[in-house]
């Protein structure tokens, strides 16, 4: 696991995205510090931890309306799956609009369970294969800030966000 985990931030910080490590418990205050007002997000529904913390004791507005979407700083969104090797994360699709608040924001904040970092793309696409095929999800998978030099210089923020934090939510501690 700690291999993984270090592997995994690593490719995170060499794409510009900052990242936390947290206990379940002080989650809350980790959100907290990662988000700029105002915040949008949607219920992580058991997607982190025990499916005690809710995103309500925290600043953020969850299942926000489309004028708080549009105003929104920053959006929150668990993530189903960290990929090591690329720093990347997967966001499933739910019917709260997930994507909505991880791609219209300047600042997506995802959070994610320390057991859910695979060591590679492999692993995570049979990981998803399993899961999807019993749910008929879809997902999103998301790697660093937006950007794009189609037309010349460097832009970050062109069809996603400018910044990237992720929260890892420790094991046992």
């Amino acid at each position: 696991m700690e291999r993984k985990r270090a592997t995994f931030e690593g490719a995170l910080e060499e794409l510009g995205v900052t990242v936390t490590g947290t206990t379940e418990s002080e989650l809350g205050a980790a959100v907290r510090a990662a988000i700029t007002e105002p915040a949008v997000g949607v219920a992580l529904d058991g997607t982190v931890g025990d499916g005690t913390f809710s995103l309500t004791e925290t600043p953020v507005t969850v299942d926000p309306t489309p004028v708080a979407l549009r105003e929104a700083t920053t959006g929150v969104s668990g993530a189903e799956l960290g990929v090591g090797d690329y720093g990347s994360v997967v966001l499933s699709m739910t019917d709260q609009g997930s994507e909505l608040v991880s791609l219209f924001v300047e600042r997506h904040v995802a959070i994610l369970h320390e057991d859910d970092i695979q060591p590679d793309m492999d692993t995570a696409v049979t990981e998803l294969d399993d899961r999807f095929n019993e749910t008929g999800g879809s997902a999103i998978i998301a790697t660093g800030p937006s950007a794009t030099a189609d037309m010349g210089a460097l832009v970050k923020g062109a069809h996603g966000p400018k910044e990237v934090h992720v929260i890892v939510v420790e094991e046992g501690a």
